[in-house]
């Protein structure tokens, strides 16, 4: 298959168009490189994927209609839309980036689907947009109409989109929402990249709500797999579906669900730091804080879904995880 990849010089976004090689798809790859956290780091990323003579990559901004409509051409057999500005507390700092990334960037490659149609897309959500919702575990039919930050909510607004589009151009559409994913080539701005630098600095790590956090990590690898294997479980339009799933988020009127990929395990942020130092074999020094805005006590994945569409769901021990994500930061940095 030919695929377009937008983000693929980010976290996700890379390891999914290595995952797609492998498998011996064509790539095609979109990137701002913006410098949002060190450029060097998304370089080096998208220099591992061109030594496939399978993958095409281009530096562009999705906001840039005209430089997107030159990659898109006459269109994709499937597209994966990882390509977002990210982070819950930059959106404090920065709001503007989140409109122009997310909504705009969104909007132009739904308008070029919408000219040429992909046999799927799936479009990277969040499990922000689950927002004040205190009933866990998150379910994808759950209400999420209250997000806590911009971020969550250029998310959510790219998710209504999605599904209008699909709605009135059949084009068929997965939202993946993604729970605190973690792992090799991370990004810096995350809790475990933010964590092994200040450890290995020798610096106090950062503690917010004094501990008092749980978060569903979730591997890299097991969310590639996920998204991998979601990628022929194309969601159908009302008219051509049979008997539905129990707990389906399939809309009733466009070929769109939503699917979560977590790990179904919230892990205490201390344990989390336990498995960094286990893993480091150094001990961390604690600089406890309030709760920053924005955020939210325990995110918890219902993937009951996933496993009913692929029979796949993440279950990498966090302490596993965290052993390969150092295994890299060393090797990256050298230390």
């Amino acid at each position: 298959m030919r695929i377009l990849v937008t983000g693929s010089a980010g976290f996700i976004g890379f390891h999914m168009a290595r995952r797609l090689l492998r498998e011996g798809h064509n790539i095609v790859g979109v990137d701002g490189i913006t410098p949002y956290y060190d450029r060097k780091l998304k370089l080096h990323r998208h220099a591992i994927l061109r030594q496939s003579p399978r993958f095409r990559g281009h530096e562009a901004l999705l906001e840039d209609f005209p430089a997107l409509s030159a990659i898109y051409g006459s269109g994709f057999d499937a597209v994966y839309h990882f390509a977002a500005q990210a982070g819950v507390r930059y959106s404090l700092e920065n709001p503007r980036a989140y409109i122009d990334a997310n909504l705009m960037g969104t909007f132009n490659l739904l308008e070029l689907m919408r000219q040429s149609r992909p046999a799927h897309a799936l479009l990277a959500s969040t499990s922000s947009v689950y927002g004040a919702n205190s009933q866990i575990p998150f379910r994808e039919t759950d209400r999420a109409d209250h997000p806590l930050t911009l971020y969550a909510a250029s998310k959510k607004a790219a998710e209504e989109m999605s599904h209008a589009y699909s709605h009135l151009f059949n084009i068929p559409i997965t939202v993946l929402r993604f729970f605190t994913v973690y792992g090799p080539f991370g990004r810096p701005d995350m809790a475990l990249f933010k964590f092994a630098a200040a450890l290995f600095d020798d610096r106090p790590l950062d503690i917010y709500n004094h501990g008092n956090m749980k978060r569903d990590f979730t591997y890299i690898d097991d969310l590639v797999e996920a998204a991998f294997l979601l990628l022929c479980r194309t969601p159908e339009a009302p008219e051509a579906r049979g008997a539905p799933l129990a707990r389906d988020s399939l809309s009733p009127v466009a070929p769109w669900r939503v699917v979560n990929i977590g790990n179904e395990t919230p892990l205490g942020l201390l344990e989390f730091v336990a498995a960094l130092e286990a893993a480091a074999g150094r001990k961390a020094k604690y600089n406890f804080l309030d709760m920053q805005q924005g955020d939210v006590p325990v995110t918890f994945a219902d993937s009951w879904l996933l496993r009913a569409l692929t029979g796949f769901a993440p279950a990498t021990p966090v302490k596993e995880g965290v052993k390969c994500f150092i295994a890299w930061y060393r090797g990256y940095f050298g230390v």
